[in-house]
């Protein structure tokens, strides 16, 4: 595949395109992305019905076609079978970046392994646009993708999480928004994370504080949107990198001053960046 003057040009094989579409405000598009989905000869949506509305907007006329969750499995061979036989393809998600958390990544392992050739156009982002907004560190950061729906599921990925000092983002739920910084809570201490809603459109809006603090600001507030959630690393055990044969030893200490044990594997935990979820089990056993 050759591009001149802006123009795409047909090899003996097609191009996958991975274009990076508008999070929600339609005047976030690039130029390079509405030339090439001006260019190709089909388009791939995860939800047709935006991407029809995004190139309405533009005045862009092409077919569209829809790959998603619960059709990749029997569209991916047909798009695949497009680009073999030379058609140029633009594969777009919901909104955003393909690829990210969404069925995209299939379509994209199977154009590398049989050697069709593809190229990112970059655009808008999530979770970097709620990473940014934030205020909370940036020097390092872990995409962890949407939070299991199952409150057992959320505890595994937390403890495993656990000891993680960079800044983590997830995507969440509005619906589950709150009983989930509540086990985040429970799991980590009160740390400070932001919540952000409905980012580049209308109504964005940022929660930002302690895990305490945000929960108050959302009670008896209806929540609705897209949520991206932004988590601070454990920064006392980066500070402390206590073991836990010093974090039973700062609970002893802690019950021995009159602190309740409730209280106290609470606070060592918080002083050794252990989850307060594996210091309460290490310490109730042996008690």
């Amino acid at each position: 595949m050759v591009r001149r003057r802006g123009r795409v040009e047909r090899s003996t094989c097609g191009t996958l395109f991975i274009v990076g579409t508008p999070i929600g405000n339609l005047g976030d598009i690039t130029l390079r992305a509405m030339e090439t989905l001006k260019n190709v000869d089909l388009i791939a949506a995860e939800d047709t019905r935006q991407t029809i509305k995004l190139l309405n907007h533009y005045g862009i006329k092409k077919p569209v076609t829809s790959y998603f969750e619960h059709n990749k499995l029997v569209k991916g061979p047909v798009l695949i079978q497009e680009l073999l036989e030379g058609k140029n393809v633009a594969l777009v998600s919901d909104a955003g970046m393909p690829g990210i958390s969404d069925p995209g990544a299939q379509l994209i392992r199977e154009c590398i392994g049989k050697e069709i050739p593809l190229t990112v156009i970059p655009g808008p982002s999530a979770v970097l646009t709620g990473l940014v907004a934030s205020g909370l560190d940036t020097t390092g950061f872990v995409f962890c993708g949407f939070f299991p729906r199952e409150k057992k599921e959320k505890k595994r990925l937390l403890d495993s999480l656990g000891q993680e000092t960079r800044t983590m983002v997830f995507y969440e739920s509005p619906r589950r928004l709150r009983d989930t910084l509540i086990i985040i809570q429970e799991s980590w201490g009160d740390r400070r994370c932001c919540v952000a809603r409905e980012l580049t459109k209308v109504f964005e809006e940022y929660q930002r504080g302690t895990i305490s603090q945000v929960l108050a600001g959302l009670e008896d507030k209806p929540l609705k949107g897209e949520i991206t959630l932004i988590v601070e690393g454990n920064q006392a055990r980066e500070a402390k990198e206590l073991s836990f044969e010093e974090a039973e030893a700062c609970f002893r200490e802690l019950v021995n001053k009159g602190m309740s044990k409730k209280e106290a594997v609470k606070e060592a935990a918080r002083l050794s960046g252990i989850p307060k979820r594996e210091l309460y089990q290490r310490v109730m056993v042996e008690d």
